[in-house]
């Protein structure tokens, strides 16, 4: 276990993002913008008209991502993940009116709907990176030196 401690809230960042524009690169867009290197995003939500997202699918090293794309109106039901040194890791959930409810972790080309809104925790102070582990072939969160 690696803990990161003594990082303190800066600042409350939100972003409304409009129709047609792309929900992750408009993260990656404000974090190099307002110099996010670390924070926490807090809340997320919106509809999506197009939803790019990966899932694993065995519980062996390395993980293996199953890619998936959703192609109709979706309510964006939450947003959340972590931005270390600059990189955000973001999860998303969302549903459709057929009752499917889908989750994993947010692809680029993600379209937004009829809008979205993100709240973002700057934290700055709070020294965190991910390393990549060898053995596992995975990026692992690790304090920042």
């Amino acid at each position: 276990m690696k803990i990161m401690r003594g990082g303190r809230a800066e600042e409350i960042i939100t972003l409304g993002v409009a129709p047609g524009e792309l929900l992750l690169e408009t993260v990656w867009a404000a974090v190099k913008k307002l110099g996010i290197r670390n924070g926490v995003v807090v809340s997320g939500i919106g509809t999506l008209k197009t939803c790019h997202m990966h899932h694993i699918d065995h519980d062996r090293f390395p993980p293996r991502d199953i890619h998936f794309t959703i192609k109709r109106p979706l309510e964006l039901l939450a947003v959340s993940g972590l931005i270390a040194n600059g990189e955000p890791h973001l999860h998303i959930v969302v549903s459709h009116r057929d009752k499917h409810t889908y989750g994993g972790h947010l692809e680029d080309k993600s379209e937004v709907l009829y809008m979205a809104e993100i709240a973002i925790l700057k934290c700055n102070s709070l020294k965190m990176t991910r390393v990549f582990d060898p053995v596992r072939r995975i990026k692992l969160l690790t304090p920042h030196k």
